[in-house]
C-alpha cells in the first residue's frame, strides 16, 4: 500500500478525500445505508493519515451524536446516493460518457452498474490518483466502465488532457463537481463552468455542490467544524475558499441550460433519512445544483 507521505492525500483538500471515503464506509456498514463502497475503507486504512479512524458506525464514538462521522458523515452518504442516481439516470437516458471533476477516491467506475458501451473520466492531481490506483490494484479491483484516469489540476488547462484521453466532443456527457467547487477560487470556477459549456452538446448534464454567501461566526462556530479539526486535524473553514462565489447555475442558464437547486435536506426527506435543518447549520447554506443542456 502506498504510505501517506507519497499519496497526495495527506494533508490540505487532499486529507478530504479520506473524509469523505471514511463517511462512505461507514454508510456502507449502515442498517438503513444510502449507498455502498465496498472500497472505501481499503482507501482509509491504507494512508497513515487515517488509519486511525473510524469506517463502521460501531466504531464513531457517540455514534450518530458525533458532529463529524454522525451528521457531517450521514450527510457525504446522502450525497453520494443522490450523485449515484444523477449518473445512473444520465446513463439511462443514452449518456456513454461521464467526466468526474476532482474525482478524489470516488469509485463510481467499480461499483456502479453501468451500460454496455460506458466510459468514466476521472480527472484529479497524479498524487490523488496513484494513490488510488495503489489501493484498489492491490484490491484487483475490475472497473463495471472503461475507466480513464487522468492527472491535472483542474485550476490548469485540463480540457486538452480530456480530449486526448479519448473524449468524444460530439457525444453528450454527464459531469460531475462533487466536494469541488468549495475550494476553488472564483476565477477557477467559472473557468471550469466554461470548460465545461464548452465541451457540452445537447443533452448533456452537470452536477456540482456549492455554498451560498458567507457563513454567520455562529455557523462557524458549529460542531460540525470544530469537532472535524479537532478529532481529524480538516479544518474545512480554513480550506474553503473565501471569495465571493459566482452565480454557476445562472452561468449555465445563460448559456442554454436548464438548471435545478435544491438542498440537501429536500433529498433527506425523500429518502427519509439524512440530515435535517438545526440552528446554526453548517449545511444551511449548501445547494446541489442539476443542470442539462437542451436545444443548443
Amino acid at each position: 500500500m502506498p504510505t501517506a507521505q507519497r499519496t497526495g492525500v495527506e494533508d490540505g483538500v487532499g486529507l478530504t478525500a479520506l473524509m469523505v471515503a471514511a463517511a462512505r464506509a461507514i454508510e456502507t456498514h449502515r442498517p438503513d445505508s444510502l449507498a455502498s463502497d465496498t472500497f472505501a475503507e481499503y482507501f482509509v486504512r491504507a494512508s497513515r493519515a487515517s488509519t486511525a479512524w473510524p469506517t463502521r458506525p460501531e466504531e464513531v464514538p457517540y455514534g450518530d451524536a458525533n458532529p463529524l462521522w454522525g451528521r457531517l458523515g450521514r450527510y457525504f452518504g446522502l450525497r453520494t446516493r443522490v450523485l449515484d442516481d444523477f449518473l445512473t439516470d444520465s446513463a439511462r437516458a443514452g449518456i456513454r460518457q461521464v467526466v468526474l471533476l476532482g474525482a478524489g477516491l470516488d469509485t463510481r467506475a467499480f461499483r456502479l452498474d453501468w451500460p454496455q458501451g460506458q466510459t468514466v473520466y476521472e480527472i484529479d492531481r497524479d498524487g490523488v490518483l496513484a494513490f488510488k490506483h495503489g489501493v484498489l490494484d492491490g484490491l484487483a479491483a475490475t472497473p463495471t466502465a472503461t475507466r480513464r484516469p487522468i492527472a491535472a489540476d483542474l485550476r490548469d488547462d485540463w480540457a486538452r488532457s480530456l480530449v486526448n484521453a479519448g473524449f468524444d466532443r460530439t457525444a453528450p456527457t454527464a459531469w460531475l463537481a462533487e466536494g469541488l467547487l468549495l475550494y476553488l477560487p472564483s476565477a477557477a470556477e467559472q473557468r471550469l463552468i466554461h470548460i465545461v459549456d464548452d465541451l457540452s452538446v445537447d443533452g448533456s448534464t452537470l452536477a456540482f455542490e456549492v455554498k451560498l454567501g458567507t457563513e454567520s461566526p455562529e455557523v462557524r462556530a458549529n460542531p460540525v467544524y470544530t469537532t472535524t479539526k479537532q478529532q481529524i486535524g480538516v479544518d474545512l473553514l480554513a480550506l474553503f475558499d473565501r471569495e465571493p462565489r459566482p452565480d454557476s447555475a445562472g452561468s449555465l442558464e445563460a448559456r442554454g441550460w436548464s438548471t435545478a437547486i435544491h438542498t440537501p435536506f429536500d433529498f433527506a426527506r425523500h429518502h427519509g433519512r439524512g440530515p435535517l435543518p438545526e440552528p446554526n447549520d453548517t449545511l444551511a447554506s449548501n445547494r446541489w445544483v442539476f443542470a442539462k443542456l437542451d436545444k443548443r
